[in-house]
């Protein structure tokens, strides 16, 4: 049956496809927020070229974090020791209801029995993104940086809710950053409100929601506190 790819996002591993044909029968979808360790789970998929395998397991742990290729980092991941290999990634990840609560995604090379799925309430948050728009849309300071860590006298002395923060070492010319006056050497340790230990909590405040809305950056620059008003563009 053809296929075209309508949107993806490498960000969640994540894509959408149109299928050219007779509507498939599709499977209900459940909630990966409900879902708790111990819990029984199938993986379907098409592993190593073995069409329709199924394979079942438990939920091993909820909350997991895993960098995607693009770099950033992807939250709330499943744990299953359900066995997973190549092929399988893309395939449902069921509970004993029938319902779809993750999409399987990755293993550990050498490991055995720590498998890997996307959560379906992101692919929920996702999938509409990628149908209107191709893609989801996230924000962009123009700044490359590095996460460093800061001492704890330092965090006290400066009474900052986290002992690390985002080193500026790169300000692209009209960018978002320059036009706030961020600086190299500037560290970022808070932005919108929310702290930012590193390049991780960065990402995770450059949402869509975002875009062209005014932002308050907190930076230690030369020892000083130093608040910065900036307004995020899209992401390129």
């Amino acid at each position: 049956m053809a296929a075209e790819l309508v949107g993806d996002d490498p960000d969640t591993d994540l894509a959408v496809v149109r299928v050219n044909g007779p509507a498939p029968v599709a499977a209900p979808l459940g909630e990966s927020k409900a879902l708790r360790p111990g819990q029984l789970v199938i993986a379907i998929g098409n592993p190593l070229g073995f069409q329709a395998t199924v394979t079942a397991g438990v939920v091993s742990a909820l909350g997991r974090t895993m960098r995607a290729e693009s770099g950033r980092l992807i939250d709330g991941i499943i744990q299953t020791d359900a066995a997973l290999n190549p092929g399988n990634s893309g395939g449902p990840l069921v509970s004993s209801k029938g319902e779809v609560i993750g999409v399987n995604t990755a293993v550990i090379q050498g490991a055995q029995g720590i498998c890997f799925a996307i959560p379906i309430d992101t692919a929920r948050f996702v999938i509409p993104r990628l149908i209107r728009d191709g893609r989801v849309r996230r924000s962009w300071l123009g700044v490359v940086g590095q996460t460093i860590p800061l001492s704890r006298r330092r965090a006290a002395l400066d009474h900052l809710a986290a002992a690390g923060g985002v080193l500026v070492t790169g300000v692209e010319r009209g960018s978002p950053a320059e036009r706030g006056g961020l600086r190299e050497g500037d560290i970022i340790i808070g932005l919108a409100g929310e702290v930012v230990s590193g390049i991780d909590d960065l990402q995770r405040v450059l949402t869509e929601d975002r875009i062209g809305e005014r932002v308050e950056a907190v930076v230690l620059r030369k020892g000083r506190r130093v608040a910065l008003d900036l307004m995020p563009d899209e992401s390129r």
